[in-house]
């Protein structure tokens, strides 16, 4: 060995040494595939909630900073796509795949950007906001699951003193549900206090209309009966109970996010909403607070379920909360078992048999007309009575011209002699009222109906924008609906037929020129109305015409003009006994007349004083 190799060797051995004592010992690796553990060195670490790009580690006496890079695991059913992301242990987006926005976009109830999950966590050193905690996930990556699969994410974040605290998520093949629970080791004296949860929701569009969109959507929370935060389409609301909340929903027009408690409701509950109308994208913006036991989740008993996805009776019907279907609006309590038990039922037995919506809605109106046939029937009938005794009653009114009261005593009597009813032709009409109110409510909440196209209107659960204006029209809108035009006009066109059945009747307002009036103000009430409301009533109007004329061919005048006659034969002959109902209305006249004349004698009496 060379005087050169010799010297090589001895400066190799040197700095050997130098880099021993010199170096810094090694910083310990967090490991991105085990459940928070320290993989080198072993010791206890923790891990700091305050930043989101590392997390702190601590080695005997020493603590250090550990770069982490966060990462998502992406889970793909047939119905969502979901995305949980390690930095809060949270769900960071929700896709329906199912559906489409108005624009065909794809569906994000939950998007990067737009939510925010936060949960602040009480401990014996104080509180810990765990939204931009490190959580590791013992899956990683993207997940396919098939309609029979499930699967299960763990989150775990430690805390000091070797604690934890846990998420987990259940992910089924099919559905829209995803269980959420919640767990730790830590709490020991925090027993009496609650975990704070707050949601916060931007609603992204989903449907055309930005303004009716906003008028609408709102946050529905279910105590002992259902509550919601109220509509507002450009104000600030906010709703809170001290009441526990057994689930909530952030509700759009036609889907759902919303939040279920298993076991223990939630403690409480405050909602809040804001609108910036310079937005172009998001219809409101939502915040839900809320608090759970501290208890309950060292317990084990912090199990929930979210639920991402449409609002459709027959889909929120079947998920495992108390009244969860209540989240599609039936209209007022009256008319709810109407369309629970008769109209829901009978749409969707007819998605069976027609896959164009606007083919279904007419077969619709036969069904509802013909089962309505009968009260129709007879409120011509009553119609076409009226006609017949309308030359008897103008006698009447001329006879006593200037005394009302005196016109309907005779009135009431004439009724009485033929047999007839003025409110005959009334009753019959009133009775089908429900079903016309009862479609005016589930219209515009049923999901079957969005993006199903038909003639000229794209998607008969909004509005058929035939014309747009460039310009608003006061109480009207920027937009020309067809159908609501058809509607109006047939609305008009029926009209007119029954004013040729109908007698004119005395009064301040002509009740013929009125029913006129009215379908055109309908008009620009429905004009921004779902357009398969608007087309139902259109061929309603239709079919009732077509009814009314196969019935005038059916009711012969002269015959009805012989059945009054006949009856009032009878009258004479045997004197009926009259109705609770016709000897009120004949007193409460004879009140009126008998006050008229004490009236008309004290007003004599008081202008003889005066002479």
């Amino acid at each position: 060995m060379d005087k050169n190799n010799i010297i090589g060797i001895v400066i190799i051995f040197l700095m050997l040494i130098g880099y021993t004592y010199l170096a810094p010992n090694p910083e310990p690796q967090v490991s991105t595939e085990t459940s928070g553990q320290v993989v080198e060195p072993k010791e206890k670490t923790l891990a700091d909630a305050g930043t989101a790009d590392s997390v702190t580690v601590q080695s005997g006496d020493t603590t250090r900073r550990v770069p982490v890079a966060f990462s998502d695991v992406k889970v793909k059913t047939k119905d969502l796509e979901v995305v949980f992301s390690d930095k809060g242990g949270v769900i960071r987006e929700v896709r329906l795949n199912q559906y489409k926005t108005y624009d065909q976009k794809p569906l994000y109830l939950v998007a990067e950007g737009h939510n925010r999950f936060q949960l602040e966590y009480p401990t014996a050193s104080g509180t810990i906001n765990l939204e931009n905690a490190y959580f590791a996930a013992d899956q990683k990556g993207e997940i396919q699951l098939g309609e029979a699969d499930s699967l299960q994410l763990k989150f775990r974040h430690q805390l000091p003193n070797n604690e934890w605290v846990e998420q987990s998520y259940v992910v089924r093949g099919s559905g829209y549900l995803i269980g959420y629970s919640l767990k730790s080791s830590s709490g020991a004296g925090q027993y009496d206090k609650s975990l704070r949860f707050v949601w916060t929701n931007d609603m992204l569009q989903l449907e055309n209309d930005m303004k009716e969109n906003r008028k609408v959507v709102t946050v529905n929370y279910y105590t002992d009966a259902l509550d919601d935060l109220g509509i507002s389409p450009d104000g600030a609301l906010e709703e809170s109970t001290a009441n526990p909340v057994k689930w909530f929903t952030i509700k759009h027009k036609y889907f759902l996010s919303g939040l279920i408690a298993d076991n223990t409701p939630f403690q409480s509950f405050r909602a809040g909403s804001s609108v910036n109308p310079a937005s172009l994208d998001v219809v409101k913006t939502v915040n839900v607070e809320t608090a759970i036991p501290v208890a309950d989740i060292q317990k084990g008993n912090a199990n929930f379920q979210y639920y991402f996805g449409p609002n459709d009776y027959h889909v929120v019907g079947k998920v495992n909360a108390e009244n969860f279907e209540q989240n599609v609006y039936l209209g007022y309590a009256f008319l709810k078992p109407i369309n629970k038990y008769f109209l829901v039922p009978l749409f969707n037995f007819l998605e069976r048999f027609f896959s164009n919506y606007g083919l279904l809605i007419i077969c619709l109106v036969l069904i509802v007309k013909t089962i309505l046939m009968p009260l129709t029937y007879k409120s011509y009938v009553s119609m076409a009575k009226m006609k017949v005794m309308a030359p008897e009653i103008e006698e009447i009114r001329s006879k006593y011209p200037d005394d009302m009261a005196k016109q309907q005593q005779e009135q009431m009597k004439l009724y009485q002699q033929v047999g007839v009813s003025p409110l005959s032709g009334c009753i019959p009409v009133l009775a089908t009222m429900p079903i016309l109110f009862s479609l005016f409510f589930l219209f515009p909440n049923l999901i079957e109906l969005r993006q199903k196209a038909f003639l000229w209107a794209t998607d008969l659960s909004t509005y058929d924008a035939f014309v747009k204006f460039p310009f608003t029209i006061p109480f009207y809108g920027d937009h020309l609906s067809l159908f609501t035009v058809l509607m109006t006009v047939s609305s008009i066109g029926y009209a007119y037929y029954s004013n040729q059945m109908t007698p004119a009747q005395p009064g301040p307002i002509n009740m013929k020129y009125l029913s006129y009036v009215m379908p055109v103000m309908f008009m620009f009430f429905l004009n921004s109305f779902p357009a398969g409301l608007t087309f139902y009533y259109f061929v309603s109007n239709l079919v009732t015409i077509v009814q009314q004329l196969i019935i005038r061919r059916m009711v012969d005048d002269d015959k009805i003009r012989a059945i009054l006659d006949g009856n009032r034969q009878k009258f004479k002959d045997k004197p009926q006994k009259q109705s609770k109902f016709r000897n009120y209305i004949e007193k409460s006249l004879q009140a009126a007349e008998e006050a008229k004349k004490k009236q008309e004698e004290a007003q004599r009496k008081a202008g003889g004083k005066k002479k």
